[in-house]
């Protein structure tokens, strides 16, 4: 009988491929428009590309932790500096939370994650639905937001889960 597929082996092949994709999109992030908005309600090009290059980091926090109080945590935005700067980022959040999710066991999914802000609930349910909706889902939603941006700004939207109009990949 074969022995059962673990969860965490099962999600490392998408968390790859997310981590791929997303790279690829911060290294054509034009770094001399960090203040550049679609709309006044929109996150600046800066923050919005800092806050993707972060997001794997959060991935760890809720692959390692019972839960994160954003009001006790000692939470610096990094700057942003360059397109390179920002891949480090995200390359050394990701490396840290490839290693925790490759060694998470089955049962640990289920247990209970909270988010909180001084102590007021902003999610409260299992671990696999914190990674997936908190920061797998969130990173790829701000991806799509830096992909609009890009395109606002004349640069090349990366092919994601197909052909974009830049790059059509043999298609």
């Amino acid at each position: 009988m074969e022995k059962p597929v673990r969860i965490s082996e099962l999600l490392l092949t998408e968390f790859d491929e997310e981590m791929k994709k997303t790279r690829t999109t911060l290294e054509r992030v034009p770094i001399n428009k960090p203040d550049f908005a679609p709309h006044p309600r929109s996150m600046p090009l800066g923050k919005l590309a800092a806050h993707v290059a972060q997001l794997p980091a959060f991935g760890f926090i809720i692959l390692t932790t019972p839960e994160l109080d954003f009001a006790k945590a000692d939470f610096k935005p990094v700057p942003f500096e360059s397109a390179a700067q920002l891949v480090s980022v995200l390359d050394e959040g990701a490396a840290k939370t490839r290693s925790a999710l490759a060694g998470l066991p089955d049962e640990a999914w289920s247990e209970n994650w909270k988010l909180l802000m001084q102590g007021k609930s902003i999610f409260d349910g299992s671990r696999f639905l914190a990674y997936r909706q908190m920061f797998l889902n969130h990173i790829v939603h701000h991806r799509a937001q830096l992909g609009v941006y890009l395109r606002l700004n004349e640069e090349k939207v990366p092919a994601i889960y197909g052909p974009s109009a830049d790059e059509t990949r043999g298609f």
